[in-house]
């Protein structure tokens, strides 16, 4: 029991306690506005303890200013009157400047913002937000519609907020989709916080500019930011070779889960960042990649990485060289980085040195690889070795046996069983090697806003209807125009002259009930246009050009001329392409400018009789490392009498943040093809800048030859088992390179 005095004085003071709040308790007020008006005149009444309820529905065009003073205990809150049931679209945005607010429940979609970001932690240079925090709010394919103008989804900065539990899905034009930004003493050293967030897909951008997420730039490179990125979810984050960025000193990465992302965590500048506990799952999808390592002092610790394919800067794991006393926006030595404890499962690639060339020259120093785990169950090493490494130690690491290790002390080869455990993570049965026991793996489910359902990205060919179409006048145009994403149009046996341009902003197939029996003929210059949504399968047609206009440039498909932001897909299997002859250069695909296709499959088809290109993927001239497609895959064709080129992809630039283009042209046989006087390159196949070919298997007779370019980083491309009759050999040359090409030309036969 209290003594007297004391028991009096405690009363005392609990009484003024309760008196000093309860006035502000009484006078705190909920403002529920249902227009744009009325949120003006709430948001200028508000105190600490006050809430503003956006009321449920679509508001269109809004430009949110939201400020106030809140306390610690008594945040200023600015919701939805039903969490996702406030959609902001058109031209709108959020900014919040002031201490202690509180933003929850809003849903952005169907527009973009009209500034530089659709969240931003400060009203302007001056005024920003501290002590604030962002949580389950949705920013659902909230994009500009030009692919690059340039914004940020998130741009985060003062002091001490925190974003979390939110959603971010679908960014598709260029710009970091977060930001933190060090522009400002009073943004640095901000401790921020960015925690339980679902990153959803980001398609690939074709370019550099597309990272998830970045902390700080170089300009601001040596400063500290001490932002903390724990428990979020990188669901296939594919916008380029950069999913984070790290930019700053003394942040930490922690418990994250990267899957099927292709690229890495790259902590591009800055020193001594915390990289821990971790997992990335790649799945074995092409390009996915793990860590990548610069700078001084970085320390990457109990990570997990399994199933990782991507090679280079996108490797499963990268230590890059550096450059000698480097500027500020370079490539800083990697000096004392500790390496330990990781587990890597079917890692394909850990790339030591990388980079080295006449500008990285500066080696790895003082740095160590320890107590780690390499298990490859295709017994190939992983590591590749660019430069000298003597100022990397290797110490009690452990691998399976595995062929050619090019490293040779410090990791111990033996038999490594290994058991799947309940977190979903695989463990050696024996060795004190690799991450622990009890690292918790951050679930899809955990992340995001609970209430926002997490989609696939894109609708997959034929996962809607099966609708059958009959020859009858327009039908055709019709049936396409009536249909639903994802359905399938069966055509049945018979002629289809298309009088209009079918223009496509859905996934479509369309496919013949009998192989070949349904002829498409049209009377435009083009006979499909895909538009932004849209994605086509064509199966088992015959496409003929022989009721088309005559006139020159005719093309059979296209994309829109210029400027989509959706990324497409087109298909073409099993078909008869013929009579694109009427007039000179009548093309089958031309892409236009800023159009990317994730993927073109061209398979088991005929082209006959054709006066122009088959692929002119070649709009992207700027030369700023954009590019057209990402896959083009060609295989198992004949060609006969195409008088431009098959191919003509192009990638300018020099920029290294991409991983494409890739093309496979296999099990082809081409015959009297790019000989025309129209075809300028006087190419079969012209790649300028691609990043991956692969020419293998095919029968090249009396055509034009085979000529490559390259432009930048470490293409691979691979021209083997090939005959060519009556054909010149291929031409590889490196353009800038002051070197011999890098390409493999192999058992290629020339008669």
């Amino acid at each position: 029991m209290l003594p007297l005095r004391t028991s009096k004085i405690f009363i005392v003071s609990m009484l003024s306690l309760a008196t000093s709040l309860l006035p502000q308790q009484l006078l705190a007020k909920d403002y529920l506005v249902k227009d744009q008006a009325s949120y003006q005149d709430a948001v200028k009444r508000l105190v600490a303890g006050d809430k503003v309820i956006l009321a449920n529905g679509t508001w269109n065009d809004f430009e949110i200013l939201f400020t106030g003073k809140g306390k610690k205990h008594q945040p200023i809150e600015l919701t939805a009157e039903t969490k996702g049931k406030v959609i902001l679209s058109g031209q709108s945005n959020l900014r919040l400047a002031g201490e202690y607010l509180k933003v929850s429940g809003l849903v952005f979609k169907d527009g973009y913002t009209p500034s530089s970001a659709v969240i931003s932690f400060r009203r302007n240079k001056n005024e920003l937000a501290n002590h604030s925090r962002v949580t389950e709010v949705v920013i659902d394919n909230f994009s500009n519609p030009d692919r690059f103008e340039s914004d940020y989804w998130v741009g985060m900065y003062g002091k001490n907020n925190r974003f979390d539990h939110s959603h971010l899905e679908g960014k598709r034009n260029k710009g970091v989709t977060f930001a933190v930004r060090l522009n400002s003493k009073d943004s640095q050293e901000n401790y921020h916080r960015i925690d339980h967030n679902y990153f959803g897909p980001r398609p690939i951008l074709g370019s550099n500019g597309g990272e998830t997420l970045r902390i700080g730039t170089s300009h601001y490179s040596l400063t500290d930011s001490f932002t903390l990125v724990e428990n979020n979810f990188f669901d296939r984050c594919d916008g380029e070779v950069e999913i984070i960025s790290i930019k700053s000193g003394k942040n930490q990465i922690r418990n994250n889960t990267f899957f099927e992302s292709r690229g890495t965590l790259t902590m591009r500048h800055g020193n001594g960042n915390l990289i821990e506990n971790n997992v990335f799952f790649g799945n074995g999808v092409d390009h996915t990649g793990g860590i990548r390592v610069i700078n001084r002092d970085q320390i990457i610790r109990n990570n997990y990485l399994e199933g990782l394919t991507g090679y280079r800067f996108g490797s499963g794991f990268t230590v890059m060289n550096g450059v000698p006393n480097s500027p500020i926006n370079r490539y800083h030595q990697v000096v004392n980085a500790q390496i330990e404890n990781n587990s890597f499962i079917n890692v394909d690639h850990i790339h030591l040195a990388a980079g080295s060339d006449s500008e990285r020259s500066a080696t790895p120093q003082n740095s160590q690889f320890s107590h780690n785990l390499f298990v490859n169950e295709n017994q190939q090493a992983p590591f590749s070795v660019f430069d000298d490494i003597s100022g990397i130690r290797f110490q009690d690491n452990i691998s399976n046996p595995v062929k050619n290790n090019k490293i040779t002390t410090g990791i111990k080869s033996q038999n490594v069983s290994l058991t799947r455990a309940e977190n979903g993570l695989f463990y050696p049965n024996s060795g004190n090697v690799g991450i622990s026991k009890d690292l918790v793996v951050t679930q899809k489910a955990q992340t995001g806003a609970p209430w926002y359902t997490k989609k696939e990205p894109v609708t997959a060919f034929n996962s809607g209807k099966t609708i059958e179409v009959s020859n009858a006048e327009n039908a055709l145009f019709d049936a396409v125009k009536n249909a639903a994403d994802g359905d399938t149009l069966v055509l049945s046996a018979g002629e289809y002259t298309v009088s209009k341009i079918i223009k496509l902003d859905k996934t479509i197939t369309i496919k013949s009930a009998q192989p070949h029996q349904a002829v498409i003929t049209f009377e435009r210059g083009t006979l499909f246009e895909i538009q932004n949504g849209g994605s086509l399968a064509l199966n088992g047609l015959t496409l003929s050009g022989i009721n088309s206009p005559d006139s020159s440039g005719n093309t059979l498909a296209r994309t829109a001329k210029w400027g989509m932001y959706k990324n497409y897909r087109f298909e073409v299997t099993n078909s008869i392409i013929e009579k694109l002859d009427i007039n000179h250069s009548f093309h089958f695909f031309d892409s236009g400018s800023r159009a990317f296709a994730d993927s073109i499959v061209i398979k088991n088809n005929q082209f006959n009789n054709i006066t122009g290109d088959l692929f002119r993927l070649n709009k992207e001239q700027d030369d700023l490392g954009i590019y057209n497609a990402e896959y083009l895959i060609i295989e198992n064709n004949r060609f006969n009498k195409v008088d431009g080129a098959l191919v003509n992809l192009y990638r300018g630039g020099k920029d290294e943040s991409t991983f494409g283009p890739h093309l496979y042209f296999k099990n082809n046989t081409v015959e009297n093809s790019a000989k025309g006087k129209r075809n300028k390159q006087q190419a079969l196949i012209h790649l300028h800048g691609v990043q991956v070919a692969n020419i293998s298997n095919n029968r090249i007779k009396t055509s034009a030859l085979i000529k490559t370019e390259h432009t930048v980083g470490e293409p691979v491309t691979r021209i083997t088992d090939n005959q060519f009759i009556s054909t010149q050999l291929p031409s590889v040359v490196e353009l800038h390179a002051p070197m011999p090409h890098t390409a493999v030309l192999k058992n290629n036969q020339h008669k």
